[in-house]
């Protein structure tokens, strides 16, 4: 198995990298987060990486940690979802919030990632919930409350993808007043500047 590589970007095309290594370019698919961390083409890059063998098919997964990596790992032991999923999900949440979700017990977070449902989302966290670490040290852990996974899920019905609204979201100042129409327009004012 190949468990890490480290070459030059020469492509980066919409959801994988060309890794030269060694003479030889190697294409990986990478979650979003990794493309939007490099430097450019001609860049050196590590990423951890996990070979999916099929019978017509050899696929390289690229990632920038091992947290990563092992998050991609579990996801493909859930029942529904293949790799083209759990890469998904690791372009829209990040692996904290991925744990802090399924801590929580809210499979709602997970139905706005593209091609995740309702049972899909389900079936994530019933099989994840004891096979995750804590989201954060403990007494850290928060639940994201109903109010904010409304001003989500208005973003993102806006046409803002899943991690800009997170981002929004907590740039929201944290003496903001509870209401959602406010919680919205301080996310869009985030969003704007």
């Amino acid at each position: 198995m190949i468990a890490s590589l480290r070459g030059i970007v020469i492509e980066i095309g919409s959801g994988h990298l060309v890794v030269e290594v060694g003479g030889i370019g190697l294409r990986v698919l990478v979650p979003a987060s990794v493309r939007e961390n490099l430097d450019g083409v001609g860049r050196s890059v590590r990423l951890h990486t996990h070979l999916i063998v099929r019978e017509d098919s050899l696929t390289l997964y690229g990632f920038s940690g091992e947290d990563d990596r092992s998050m991609f790992e579990l996801l493909l032991g859930v029942n529904g979802i293949g790799p083209r999923s759990a890469l998904s999900i690791l372009s829209t949440v990040s692996p904290l919030d991925l744990r802090r979700a399924v801590t929580m017990e809210q499979p709602e977070f997970f139905t706005r990632v593209p091609g995740i449902g309702k049972k899909t989302a389900e079936k994530l966290v019933f099989h994840l919930r004891d096979k995750l670490g804590p989201a954060a040290p403990p007494g850290m852990v928060t639940a994201i409350s109903e109010t904010d996974t409304e001003v989500i899920a208005a973003l993102t019905t806006l046409g803002y993808s899943l991690a800009e609204a997170q981002a929004a979201l907590q740039a929201i100042p944290k003496d903001a007043p509870g209401d959602v129409e406010t919680r919205v327009r301080l996310a869009l004012q985030s969003l704007g500047s």
